[in-house]
């Protein structure tokens, strides 16, 4: 069934919150190992679905929460647009909602936006279960915050989101994937240096001693740009890329904890026992590991970086990087006006929150 059940989902928090019962937003389950453990009482929000808008001259699409992203993609496909910030699924039934619940991009990401950069607009239930709409064509932002950047990557912990606005972008014309054999260190440099020139990059990473580098665009660009960078063309590039936006190439597999390191690009190879892969042309390492939490977040703190427990390890543990001070008290206040008895998510992003 496909519609617009945003009545009936306000008059379910507007109970959990007479009666101080917290709840579990729960969308297909496909990032259900993201964050910390879920608990409170399950609420689906998979049947609010359905494409609201779509105006492909304007590169707007709007769609509710409970919208599956393959419909998306399938939609886009057909005027030649894409999710130019390559969320990925880690499921056949991702949801709209899960995507910008928790706020992933792929290897595009440094080249072209993260999600929050697309997101136009918001509708949202807040913990006290009012209906709020924010950016696009609707209303203005208020309290000198961006709701709808602040909404994306929260976990749903400061609102259930009912509805999106995105920006699309046309499909690149050309596309191209090139391979090298490196050491490490050379790769980080060479995807800096890459960055910093006019070349239509859309990925770096580095994996089991292979740089890749991926180029899209206008055809004759992306050709005299794959004629600078050299290296081996892989026709089975976009096989590539789609395994590594949805974590299944080999390096993924097995029950070891999979850290994300968000880090300066220009960051040498961190001395970390287990396997890395260096993505975002540096800015993203992707560390499977058993090595303990302590040891792992200070390294990257050392580099200027934080670290994620992404999937697997303790997940009573805080998984996400402890916040400063300064903006620890900041969440306070924002999920004060949120979501003031913090029904939402308890506990899933941080434990205090």
């Amino acid at each position: 069934m496909n519609g617009d059940l945003s009545h009936g989902l306000q008059i379910a928090v507007k109970a959990a919150a007479q009666n101080n019962k917290p709840l579990a937003l729960l969308g297909s389950g496909s990032k259900s190992f993201y964050g910390r453990a879920q608990s409170g009482e399950p609420l689906s929000l998979l049947e609010h679905r359905g494409v609201v808008s779509y105006e492909p001259k304007e590169l707007v699409l709007s769609a509710r929460a409970g919208t599956p992203v393959r419909e998306l993609h399938e939609i886009l496909d057909a005027h030649g647009q894409m999710l130019a910030f390559e969320p990925p699924a880690f499921g056949q039934g991702a949801t709209l909602g899960g995507v910008i619940a928790c706020g992933l991009s792929g290897p595009a990401r440094p080249f072209r936006g993260s999600a929050r950069d697309f997101v136009l607009g918001m509708k949202i239930i807040s913990g006290r279960g009012d209906i709020m709409r924010f950016g696009g064509e609707v209303m203005k932002n208020v309290a000198g915050y961006d709701i709808p950047r602040l909404m994306t990557g929260a976990m749903g912990t400061l609102g259930i989101i009912l509805d999106v606005s995105l920006k699309v972008l046309p499909r690149p014309e050309h596309e191209i994937s090139l391979s090298k054999s490196m050491q490490v260190g050379q790769a980080i440099t060479s995807m800096n240096q890459f960055a910093g020139m006019p070349l239509p990059l859309s990925g770096a990473c580095y994996a089991d001693g292979l740089l890749h580098i991926r180029l899209s665009g206008e055809e004759t660009a992306v050709k005299a740009a794959a004629s600078r960078i050299g290296g081996d063309t892989n026709v089975a590039g976009a096989d590539f890329w789609a395994a590594l936006r949805e974590q299944q190439l080999p390096f993924f597999t097995g029950n070891e904890p999979l850290w994300r390191l968000s880090m300066p690009s220009v960051s040498p190879n961190l001395d970390l026992p287990g396997r890395q892969i260096i993505d975002w042309g540096g800015a993203q390492r992707w560390l499977v590991s058993d090595a303990d939490m302590h040891t792992v977040r200070q390294a990257v703190c050392k580099s200027g970086g934080h670290a994620t427990l992404f999937r697997g390890g303790d997940r009573l543990a805080e998984r996400f990087h402890p916040a400063a001070p300064g903006l620890a008290e900041i969440f306070r206040q924002i999920k004060q006006a949120f979501d003031p008895h913090a029904l939402l998510n308890r506990g899933r992003m941080y434990q205090e929150f």
